[in-house]
């Protein structure tokens, strides 16, 4: 066949597809009688082609494992919106493939919004597998890092590895380490060093003097850290930093620290989160003053972890329901968002019971071991603790509702609640219930409340004939300790003691129940009608929701002045008779001591005779009654009223009530005068008292 004769049709594309290289030689200088040859399979050595072993060379050279060169390959892009390149000039194809997978470190160069620089880095690859094993040590229970993954990315600034920069010393310290690990973290570091100088040195310099910039304010709120902040009036609270970001708004921008704490959800104790925000600052701030700061760089940081410790061990130990003593500040939440109230009196610490309450938040927390995430409530208001670490800390399995009663033993020995001081340490200081001086629903702080001082004389005080007293003590104490024992025909009816005090205003009702509760040492829950509101809708729901926690506290119920429920039914008020019939439905389910107080019994409705238990009726004060009400008042202050002084106020016609608001009214008088309470004293509010009575009667 002639050169000039064409290859046959098809030859070349069958050459190719049986994997072999079709040749067209030069007939001139060939001594074959053939167009053309099939040379051998690539990868022959005696026949193969030159640029097959550049080809076979160039493959040797990739098999190189990913990551294992103790070397850094440098990759670029323009913008985001680029690709990234291998070359710094414009060229858009992928970099990072066979010319970089061999490298342990990968570092991306991005062109930089400063006209002053070049590239600066976007982001670390990490490639190398012995590298992974190691940072897998170093950052050990960061959030968000995961060093098993294939592709390991890390992003400019670089946060865990600033965070965990003396880790990172630390580790290179240790001797034991093998050279190729060793190697690439030197590498590693190396690259940090140079990248993050700027960063790493400013680090340092606020550490040292204990001052930061908001710019880096970043840098010293290491997640899992123990941040301290503070809540209502400066009450301290410390948690745990999950993670921090800058954010800009409309209304400023601030630096956003999420955190948690240990709560109590009125179940079982779980994180409850929070975001704290640090406001934008000029300048340089000690770090000791800001809204918000990692508690190693609190001043009295020991001193301060050991009473955190303590106050979260007395926070547990009020989980569950306790009647407490109160005098402080109170947290109120209206319509128009938190308040702060004064409270001083008797409360009830019940979180239970107060997420069910309208309008007040519920305690969202999630298990202490858990990682959902909790929601999150908003207030606007170093060195980690090595001491105590949270993955250690053993499960709390949430304990059941405690249905016994507020004994005064497990008052003053509650029982015990296991946590670690770790999470002692991060208890919050808000409790949760309902103040029974004001009667509302309100968040306490912990460090104001304060054992109960018992009024172990009220009961003495109590101006009732003996056998009286000794009656109405005997069945509130057996109704307490037998309320499950008697039961009706009716399953859960008839299962309370239902007293009705009636008489005069001033002569002692209210006081009875009052004496009562002091004496057994349980909590007195008082209302009036005109607190259940009008509507009948309303009264079943008040009345059934104040029933249902009164018998969960073993309290005494006191209702005042309860005339409208007592009043005989008529055909001319519908209204009327079903807020009665409510009344006497759901009282025939209580489980607890009701007293009722009235001071009309003339037209009691029929229906309600038949289910008070004892009826205990009040005449008016006699003298000698009057003279133990002024001997019961005037002996709790230093006076100068001598036993003839009070046998001569005890003939003047007044009621109990009438007597203890006079003898406060003189008791000012007296303060004013810088004297101990006189005669004079008290003769002078009689007068007063007389001249506004004489002209009531013109």
């Amino acid at each position: 066949m002639s050169p000039d004769t064409e290859t046959p049709p098809g030859l070349e594309a069958l050459a190719n597809h049986l994997g072999y290289t079709f040749v067209k030689k030069d007939t001139s200088s060939s001594t074959s009688s053939n167009a053309g040859d099939l040379a051998a399979e690539p990868g022959n050595p005696e026949t193969s082609s030159t640029e097959d072993q550049g080809a076979e060379k160039e493959s040797s050279e990739n098999d190189v494992p990913p990551g294992s060169l103790t070397s850094s390959a440098n990759i670029y892009r323009g913008s985001p919106e680029d690709s990234w390149t291998a070359k710094e000039p414009e060229d858009t194809e992928p970099a990072e493939g066979k010319d970089t997978i061999s490298h342990a470190v990968v570092l991306r160069q991005q062109k930089s919004k400063d006209s002053r620089k070049g590239y600066e880095i976007h982001s670390i690859v990490i490639q190398s597998q012995v590298l992974k094993t190691a940072l897998a040590e170093i950052l050990d229970g960061y959030p968000g890092v995961y060093c098993n993954l294939d592709r390991l990315v890390f992003k400019a600034p670089f946060a865990p590895f600033i965070h965990r920069w003396g880790a990172i010393r630390k580790y290179l310290e240790n001797d034991k380490l093998e050279e190729v690990t060793r190697d690439h973290m030197k590498l590693l570091r190396d690259i940090l060093q140079k990248e993050c100088a700027e960063t790493i040195k400013a680090l340092e310099d606020y550490v040292d003097h204990g001052v930061v910039t908001y710019e880096h304010a970043w840098t010293i709120f290491q997640p899992d850290s123990v941040v301290l902040s503070s809540i209502g009036l400066g009450e301290q609270i410390a948690f745990r930093l999950k993670s921090a970001s800058y954010q800009e708004t409309d209304e400023g921008n601030f630096f956003n620290v999420k955190c948690q704490s240990v709560d109590w959800n009125g179940k079982s104790f779980g994180w409850s989160s929070e975001s704290v925000k640090l406001p934008e600052f000029e300048g340089i701030q000690p770090i000791s003053e800001l809204r918000i700061l990692p508690l190693a760089f609190h001043p009295k940081k020991e001193q301060l972890k050991h009473a955190l410790i303590e106050r979260g061990k007395r926070f547990a130990a009020l989980s569950g329901y306790h009647y407490r003593g109160y005098d402080g500040p109170a947290i109120e939440r209206t319509d128009d968002g938190n308040i702060l109230v004064q409270n001083k009196g008797r409360i009830i610490i019940d979180t239970d019971s107060f997420c069910k309450q309208p309008y007040q938040c519920k305690v969202y927390t999630v298990p202490l071991k858990s990682k959902v995430k909790a929601k999150v409530t908003t207030h606007d208001d170093g060195d980690q603790v090595d001491d105590y670490d949270c993955d250690d800390d053993p499960y709390w399995d949430p304990p059941t509702e405690r249905n016994t009663a507020l004994s005064a033993k497990e008052k003053s020995d509650p029982e015990p609640v296991k946590l670690s001081d770790y999470q002692y340490m991060l208890c919050t200081p808000i409790l949760r219930g309902y103040s029974l001086t004001v009667k509302k629903w309100l968040s306490f702080y912990i460090d104001h409340v304060q054992p109960i001082k018992w009024n172990t004389e009220a009961f003495d005080n109590l101006v009732l004939p003996a056998a009286q007293k000794k009656l109405v003590l005997a069945l509130s104490k057996s109704q307490a300790a037998t309320a499950n024992h008697f039961d009706d025909v009716i399953a859960g009816k008839g299962k309370g003691m239902i007293l009705l005090l009636s008489g005069p205003p001033g002569v002692g009702k209210t006081l009875t129940a009052e004496a009562v509760s002091e004496n057994m040492k349980v909590p007195l829950y008082m209302l009036s009608a005109g607190d259940l509101g009008t509507r009948p809708d309303d009264v079943e729901y008040n009345l059934n929701n104040i029933l249902e926690i009164v018998a969960k506290w073993k309290a005494i119920l006191l209702i005042d002045e309860c005339d409208v429920f007592l009043e005989a039914r008529s055909v001319h008020d519908l209204s009327r008779n079903r807020l009665v019939s409510i009344f006497l439905r759901l009282l025939e389910y209580y489980k607890g001591t009701l007293f009722l107080t009235t001071n009309r019994v003339d037209n009691m409705d029929a229906a309600f005779q038949s289910r008070i238990h004892v009826h205990m009726k009040y005449a008016d004060l006699t003298s000698k009654s009057r003279r133990r009400v002024w001997s019961s008042f005037v002996g709790r202050m230093p006076s100068h009223l001598n036993a003839s002084d009070l046998d001569e106020l005890a003939e003047v016609p007044l009621n109990g009530r009438q007597i203890k608001n006079l003898v406060k009214t003189a008791q000012l008088l007296a303060l004013e005068d810088q004297k101990s309470l006189t005669k004079e004293h008290v003769d002078m509010v009689l007068a007063i008292e007389k001249g506004f009575e004489d002209e009531q009667d013109d």
